[in-house]
């Protein structure tokens, strides 16, 4: 039923990058407004950037400026690239739709920011 597959994920010292990648499994990602959301222990899911179908893209102003998210219609994938990380920025990442989430989540991504 998961409509997204999330990948690219790891651990990575403060001050570094790290891109993630969602794949959708049909053309939403090209028609809908998709997001990137995050969720650290303990703490409920956020929602951190948006992209919109017209190419326009909002941040949360935890991430503003550090983080880019970018998408590629052909591929049915959304990116987000992460700059000047920090520990904070430690959790599960998951693509879905914005600003109605579909049900059906992928299993996310683990982003640990650790030195």
């Amino acid at each position: 039923q998961g409509q997204f597959v999330e990948s690219g994920g790891g651990l990575v010292q403060p001050g570094g990058s790290l891109s993630v990648s969602c794949a959708g499994s049909r053309s939403i990602v090209s028609i809908y407004a998709m997001g990137w959301y995050r969720q650290a222990p303990g703490k409920q899911r956020e929602l951190v950037a948006t992209i919109f179908s017209s190419g326009s893209t909002n941040y949360a102003d935890s991430v503003k400026g550090r983080f880019t998210i970018s998408r590629d219609n052909a591929k049915n994938t959304v990116y987000l690239q992460m700059n000047s990380l920090k520990p904070e920025d430690t959790a599960v990442y998951y693509c879905n739709l914005v600003p109605s989430p579909s049900p059906y989540w992928g299993q996310g991504t683990q982003v640990t920011v650790s030195s």
